[in-house]
């Protein structure tokens, strides 16, 4: 069984939901696995992935924005080494996630219609990201 990997660089512009999905379905149809199993992973511990919708913004500026109800900047929090935003960005991460599974079947990832994969940027600077792929199968 075939296993290949990518990384791709991602650079960020302050916090937002970066799509990826015809970066990494291109990858995907580029690695000649017709069947199998991919792993999208984040390398960031202050950013994140999510599976979500992809048709309306809204929906992602309702995301950004309940998560920072949940994870709000503020000096409750011992850990600022970088920022107040610091802490506020590693919960966000822990909440949303930094590694998607997703199948492929017909050399295509199997989202669902709506379906968008997204780099979170959590932190209000802009970043350099890696997001490592990792597809098996045959």
């Amino acid at each position: 069984m075939p296993h290949r990997t990518h990384i791709l660089d991602v650079e960020t512009s302050g916090p937002g939901m970066i799509e990826l999905t015809r970066r990494i379905g291109g990858w995907v149809e580029r690695s000649g696995v017709q069947t199998g199993l991919l792993t999208v992973f984040c390398r960031h511990t202050s950013a994140s992935l999510a599976i979500n919708e992809n048709a309306a913004h809204a929906v992602q500026r309702d995301i950004l924005a309940w998560l920072d109800r949940v994870a709000p900047q503020g000096d409750s929090y011992d850990h600022h080494d970088e920022g107040p935003d610091d802490m506020p960005a590693h919960l966000k991460a822990l909440l949303t996630g930094v590694s998607l599974p997703v199948p492929v079947a017909e050399g295509r990832m199997m989202l669902g219609t709506w379906q968008g994969i997204f780099l979170i940027e959590h932190r209000a600077k802009p970043h350099q990201r890696q997001i490592a792929l990792h597809i098996s199968g045959e």
